[in-house]
């Protein structure tokens, strides 16, 4: 399958997320993520757009709910510079397609997620028919579907995104690999787990997630610098290419551990090796092509 052609547009942050915090909600921010605990919203992300050069956003849903699709597509209607949204469905039980219907005409809905991880059997999941149809269904609408799993996660993963080859699909956050750990075993195991993923065409991958898959505490990471990074970004450029790998911040959960400016100066210092053409790609041109995103008015990259 074919992606679109490539574009040159300015920075692009692929994944990031916004939300009014209310506990019950958002059971996975634990004692130990107190600057996770309020909400964050399109004001609080604006200055640090401007601030590193990006000019766009996309937003990604925080909670399992259709409101959450509804409360995303609510705040790109009121800044232009959220360009798309990633939002939520039910894709594990019933019919997605009527579903998807409460949102036609919303053209900045260019993708779904159901957060895998958090499953208890994965490959179970995979392999459930009604999922599979629903992901179909998803594609049929020429939306992405967006893979999230950690590095112990990847059996089945391969399999089922080689059967759901009519659109794009995205693996978040590099697929999580263990950085906090500092083992080569579990480098090895990632990279071989990448592999069979990255070999299919229609499979992009986000360069986000990373900071907080390493040791950090009080927003700061602990005893780790950008080159301990950069093995397993030297593995994503090896099996992906430049052409289908994309900038996220995973703004504002990358706060855990880093700030905003610190995650580009991370992907910018690493990144310094490629050519002009393949740091275009990966700061915008791949996420606009990806999730076909509208070419901005010049104002529009001003956020």
């Amino acid at each position: 399958m074919l992606l679109p052609g490539p574009t040159q547009p300015g920075r692009i942050d692929s994944h990031q997320h916004f939300w009014r915090y209310r506990a019950a909600e958002f059971p996975w921010i634990d004692g130990r993520m107190q600057a996770l605990q309020r909400d964050w919203l399109p004001p609080d992300l604006q200055p640090l757009l401007a601030a590193n050069g990006v000019g766009r956003c996309i937003a990604v849903q925080a909670r399992c709910t259709e409101d959450e699709t509804d409360f995303l597509l609510d705040l790109s209607d009121r800044h232009d510079w959220i360009a798309a949204v990633v939002g939520w469905a039910e894709l594990r039980t019933g019919d997605v397609a009527p579903r998807l219907d409460r949102w036609q005409g919303q053209s900045k809905l260019k993708g779904i997620r159901h957060i895998l991880q958090d499953e208890a059997d994965v490959p179970q999941m995979l392999g459930r028919p009604a999922f599979r149809r629903n992901v179909a269904a998803v594609q049929a609408r020429g939306l992405v579907y967006e893979v999230l799993v950690n590095s112990r996660q990847f059996a089945g993963v391969a399999e089922f995104c080689a059967r759901l080859d009519r659109h794009t699909l995205v693996l978040d956050h590099l697929g999580k690999p263990d950085i906090r750990g500092r083992s080569a075993a579990a480098f090895a195991s990632w990279r071989d787990g990448l592999q069979p993923l990255a070999a299919l065409p229609h499979v992009m991958c986000k360069l986000s997630g990373l900071v907080t898959e390493a040791a950090w505490a009080e927003g700061r990471l602990e005893g780790c610098g950008p080159q301990d990074f950069y093995p397993y970004l030297d593995a994503a450029l090896e099996l992906f290419g430049a052409q289908r790998l994309m900038f996220g911040s995973d703004w504002p959960v990358c706060l855990l551990a880093q700030g905003y400016a610190g995650v580009c100066r991370l992907i910018e210092g690493w990144a310094g090796r490629l050519s002009a053409d393949e740091q275009a790609a990966l700061w915008g041109g791949n996420a606009e092509r990806c999730y076909a995103l509208d070419t901005p008015s010049p104002q529009d990259n001003n956020p």
